[in-house]
């Protein structure tokens, strides 16, 4: 089994451009099916329709969600296809395995008042400095954790104020940002980064306390302790939405915030739409008097 996982975790990360994450994710996935699959005594060699579905069924009977479990589906697929053309598999038994309808459910969003105030500068310390540039990077550019912990000094033109990112399957972007931004920018190489840099740091933009490049969990932690600080404890991925949401209520066309966010389908993007309007229903029912 270990040299399959490998070799499969090889495709994903070479073939087919899958990031660290969801390589992790799905050799994941396929190492829990072939140990549900040895356990009754079948052999990879072996896997079938009937058993890719037992294991499906006995995720959900263990309390695994909706979305969990279609990502499981399409981590099996994508497996049985691979072990197909291998030469693993005689052939693929997962061709009519169909994943469970997942629920949409509304990200939760800052309002725009929360949001400027969590992004607001706690002090002239190196590392409130960085803490203040993690914030104002993801709230004014709505890109994704990894690709923030991921950035060069090369990739930050200030004079146009673009960022350019390595998103999801190496694809790369320029996303915009505003002055406040700039500003924190600028703060942090000229005050915070040089107190951090040791030759540890290379090109990375975000240090740790060490001077290593920063670690998404540090990340995550700066921006649950400022959006909770707001009452309201998101993540990353909060302030993400938060972008994306406050961009189409403010006039922004979707295709231009598919682009900014990186987004391969439109689909997605459309996820904010309703976002915005479940918004614009909480203040009618709160505020007319008809409602």
């Amino acid at each position: 089994m270990p040299g399959v996982l490998d070799d499969y975790a090889e495709h994903l990360r070479f073939e087919k451009g899958r990031s660290a994450h969801t390589v992790r994710a799905y050799v994941g996935d396929v190492r829990g099916l072939i140990s549900f699959a040895g356990a009754r005594g079948v052999a990879v060699a072996d896997l079938d329709l009937t058993l890719l579905r037992a294991w499906l069924a006995d995720q959900r009977r263990r309390g695994a969600a909706r979305t969990t479990v279609a990502r499981q589906v399409s981590s099996a697929k994508n497996f049985c296809a691979w072990a197909a053309r291998e030469g693993i598999l005689p052939a693929d038994p997962a061709t009519r395995l169909q994943a469970p309808k997942a629920h949409r459910v509304l990200p939760a969003v800052l309002s725009p008042e929360q949001a400027v105030a969590a992004v607001q500068p706690a002090g002239d310390a190196p590392l409130e400095l960085r803490d203040h540039l993690i914030l104002e990077l993801l709230y004014a550019t709505g890109i994704r954790v990894g690709e923030l912990c991921g950035l060069e000094l090369a990739d930050i033109d200030l004079e146009r104020r673009v960022l350019q990112v390595v998103g999801k399957g190496d694809k790369q972007r320029a996303v915009p940002f505003g002055a406040p931004a700039a500003a924190a920018v600028e703060d942090w190489l000229r005050s915070g980064r040089p107190a951090l840099a040791t030759a540890a740091s290379g090109d990375a933009l975000l240090l740790g306390a060490r001077g290593g490049r920063l670690d998404q969990r540090m990340a995550r932690t700066v921006v649950h302790r400022a959006t909770a600080a707001q009452g309201t404890d998101l993540g990353p991925h909060g302030l993400r939405h938060s972008a994306a949401t406050h961009l189409l209520e403010g006039g922004a066309d979707l295709r231009v915030v598919q682009e900014l966010l990186g987004h391969s389908s439109l689909a997605t993007t459309q996820l904010y739409t309703h976002v915005s309007v479940e918004r614009l229903r909480a203040v009618h029912d709160q505020a007319h008097p008809r409602a």
